[in-house]
């Protein structure tokens, strides 16, 4: 088989909106949890007439699990609509099972919450939808567009160009380009029209209102950088540098340090400083309370497996966990072998070596009810990248380019490719490649919305889908 090529893509910086008005940005932040925490109180008002303790907890706990809030500036309003209902049902349900499970519930009146529990997605609906309406006037208030021009009329300048061109909600807007190529070599449509060459540039920033200047220029034109950033000292302008690595498949791309001395991450891990204390947290808490929920189904699975067909009841198999490390993995017994050699065949449909209890745990995915050992350890996370065997990485690191980048985090229960149809048999190079893209996915767009959603969307999938054998 061949190895998979993939065309050159920019993929979206989440939260990292391209010229987007930095007010509109940090407003957006807040809609959800504010729309939440305010109605929240609102409720407890009109019901108690004053905001009791119990209640400013709960809010400060629906905040933490909300922000940041999502954009839908440009979204279509029923996708606006669809995500605010099912994000909501994903918290609203978290809340309830943990309100339930460990009796708090009975501290809150029951009327109040039901009243909140329609209240708050109307009340987020309102605001995103209002948001809209006032974007205009709030971009008004804050004068004239800013004007920006961009230095080299390469892959990456056009995309920038374009993007802030196409945001409504934009306050830049790209006048034209400085290239010392001719149009002949650019080969570049119309859109943006070349002010002239480099060379000319610092003349022009200095003659004409300029805003921003955006350096997108190859790397390897250094010299050529640094005398243009020389020659921009005489000019009143913002300058911003597009290095041309953001052509490449960026991992958690963003700006840092490293004593004192600024570094770009291109592939780094979603799970450092506090995000890491959140998910280790959120798998913590998750875990114990599903295995308390779980422990008499787990002793009726064991039973079951353990008379139905001879061998142990727990399958141990080794996987690549966090940093391509070995990882002991368990799961029920779904089959009549133990395979965890050089080569492990991925269970088929009609699979003979799967028994018949093993059959119905891995279509509802029963058998993975031990992984949650697995997550308190610290091996796993209830969310993740699916954990391949042994054989399989070391198969596939070889055809798919990129594949080993899953492993910047912990393997998960269930996954976000999982939920998106890549369940199950991936008996073809392509369908592993997709599974792959959506691993590589979750790594860039993380938040712990998404790990509850994913979670939530598991259940439903699970009763659905027919692809795991």
């Amino acid at each position: 088989m061949a190895q998979r090529t993939t065309p050159v893509t920019f993929s979206k910086a989440a939260r990292i909106p391209v010229g987007r008005d930095q007010l509109l940005d940090s407003i957006e932040l807040l809609i959800d949890p504010m729309a939440l925490v305010l109605s929240l109180w609102a409720v407890t008002l009109v019901f108690e007439g004053y905001l009791a303790p119990r209640y400013v907890i709960l809010s400060l706990v629906v905040f933490s699990l909300t922000f940041p809030g999502a954009s839908h500036l440009t979204a279509p309003p029923l996708r606006v609509i669809r995500h605010v209902l099912l994000s909501w049902l994903v918290i609203a349900g978290l809340l309830f099972i943990f309100a339930y499970g460990s009796g708090y519930i009975r501290y809150f009146d029951l009327e109040l919450l039901q009243t909140w529990a329609w209240a708050a997605p109307a009340s987020q609906l309102a605001a995103h939808f209002g948001l809209r309406l006032a974007a205009p006037n709030i971009l008004d208030l804050q004068g004239q567009r800013r004007r920006a021009i961009v230095a080299g009329m390469n892959a990456q300048g056009l995309e920038l160009a374009r993007r802030m061109s196409d945001d409504p909600y934009s306050r830049t807007r790209v006048v034209g380009f400085f290239d010392d190529r001719g149009p002949a070599r650019i080969n570049a449509k119309d859109d943006f029209p070349i002010l002239g060459t480099l060379k000319g540039l610092p003349a022009f920033a200095r003659d004409n209102p300029v805003d921003h200047i955006y350096i997108s220029l190859p790397m390897a034109s250094q010299p050529r950088i640094l005398t243009l950033l020389d020659e921009l000292r005489d000019t009143t302008a913002s300058i911003y540098f597009v290095p041309d690595i953001f052509v490449t498949d960026l991992i958690q791309g963003r700006m840092d340090s490293v004593s004192g001395l600024p570094v770009v991450a291109v592939c780094e891990t979603p799970f450092t400083g506090l995000n890491g204390m959140i998910k280790r947290s959120s798998d913590i808490v998750l875990s114990l309370l599903i295995l308390i929920l779980i422990s008499p189904l787990m002793l009726a699975i064991a039973l079951a497996v353990k008379f139905t067909s001879p061998g142990p009841v727990i399958f141990k198999q080794r996987r690549y966990g966090l940093d391509g490390k070995e990882i002991m993995v368990y799961k029920f017994r779904s089959m009549s072998v133990m395979e965890d050699g050089a080569a492990v065949q991925q269970a088929t449909k009609g699979d003979a070596r799967v028994t018949t209890v093993g059959r119905f745990l891995r279509r509802t995915s029963l058998d993975e009810f031990p992984q949650f050992f697995n997550v308190l350890q610290g091996r796993m996370s209830i969310v993740g990248p699916r954990p391949h065997a042994v054989a399989h990485n070391e198969l596939y690191r070889k055809l798919i380019k990129g594949y080993m980048l899953r492993h910047k985090v912990k393997p998960g229960i269930t996954g976000w490719a999982q939920v998106n149809g890549y369940r199950g048999e991936t008996e073809t190079l392509e369908k592993m490649s997709g599974r792959i893209e959506y691993d590589l996915d979750y790594l860039r767009n993380w938040s712990l919305r998404l790990d509850l959603y994913i979670i939530a969307k598991t259940v439903w999938v699970v009763f659905v889908e027919k692809n795991a054998y």
